[in-house]
């Protein structure tokens, strides 16, 4: 039987340009059931290594790509120390698929609709491969962390408490 085609989004298809290597998990998604501890037992892979995305507004440079352990809450004020900005609030979840072209449960840092600073968590360096979201729900990707720093030219950083 032919293997289904998955649809390509924006973030597969920026990765598959630039010629880097990732793993594609499709997995059964739910509304209600979004978190990580769901994406990890459907794709087999460590709470440790599934990286969510997150976007931020910054008061100086508007908003900001943070891209942290799943298992970890962003620290608002170190976020706002490493892009410049005095204060960082979470941008409204009504803004978040008119500002980078993805919606709640599939935003990848990657393939947004601009180039926004990007701080992927530190901790990320720990791994050859983190699992972030490839665009869509339920479809993860595995990549390794400093293409993720080259293709949406980010940083490495301290992002969690």
């Amino acid at each position: 039987m032919a293997k289904k085609k998955i649809q390509k989004t924006n973030a597969i298809r920026l990765v598959e340009q630039k010629k880097i290597a990732y793993k594609e998990h499709e997995y059964a998604w739910s509304e209600d059931d979004l978190g990580a501890g769901h994406v990890s037992e459907q794709v087999e892979i460590e709470p440790a290594r599934i990286f969510k995305t997150l976007v931020a507004v910054g008061n100086k440079t508007g908003p900001v790509v943070a891209v942290i352990p799943s298992d970890h809450e962003l620290d608002l004020k170190k976020i706002a120390k490493v892009s410049g900005n005095k204060k960082v609030e979470m941008l409204h979840l009504r803004d978040l698929e008119a500002t980078t072209g993805y919606i709640r449960g599939g935003c990848s840092p990657i393939g947004m609709k601009k180039l926004f600073p990007t701080f992927v968590d530190a901790s990320a360096e720990n791994f050859e491969q983190i699992a972030i979201s490839a665009g869509r729900r339920g479809l993860q990707m595995e990549i390794a962390p400093n293409a993720i720093v080259e293709l949406t030219r980010g940083q490495f950083a301290e992002l969690t408490h």
